[in-house]
């Protein structure tokens, strides 16, 4: 059952779980790809030093984002606003479509890097995009079912 409070604070609930998605899968990849695997550095077209600087910006960005939705989520439920489905389908989709801008525009459009450098990369970014995408479908599902309970 869904309470007058949690419908009042639906885009609150949304956004909250949205940037605390993106965080949260920017700060795994950084953390596991770029940090623990070496595979790669948020901008890997020019020196090492240049690569660490860059993570440690993109790291900043991402730590911002997850703990900039955290706060948003306690006073959700300081105001007894905190609806939970909704919730995580912000945060499915946020997660989703910053994993799906990383592994199209930042990899292939602008080829900033690569998820890693292999010879038969699109292994690894078919893997990628596929995540990113079913992230997004079950998020936007729940989104959806929310959505029509306001």
């Amino acid at each position: 059952m869904v309470t007058r409070d949690q419908s009042n604070y639906s885009a609150r609930n949304l956004w909250s779980g949205f940037l605390f998605g993106l965080g949260l899968v920017a700060f795994i990849d950084e953390t596991i790809f770029h940090q623990l695997l070496h595979w790669h550095h948020f901008y890997d077209k020019s020196t090492t030093d240049i690569g660490l600087v860059s993570d440690g910006l993109f790291h900043a960005f991402s730590w911002l984002a997850t703990i900039g939705g955290l706060f948003m989520f306690a006073d959700l439920r300081r105001r007894n606003g905190l609806w939970l489905t909704r919730w995580w389908g912000g945060v499915l989709t946020g997660a989703g479509i910053f994993q799906l801008y990383d592994g199209t525009i930042q990899h292939k459009v602008m080829g900033i890097h690569q998820i890693r450098y292999v010879d038969n990369v699109i292994v690894y970014d078919i893997v990628w995009n596929v995540t990113a995408l079913i992230m997004i479908i079950a998020g936007s599902i729940l989104l959806f079912r929310t959505k029509r309970k306001r």
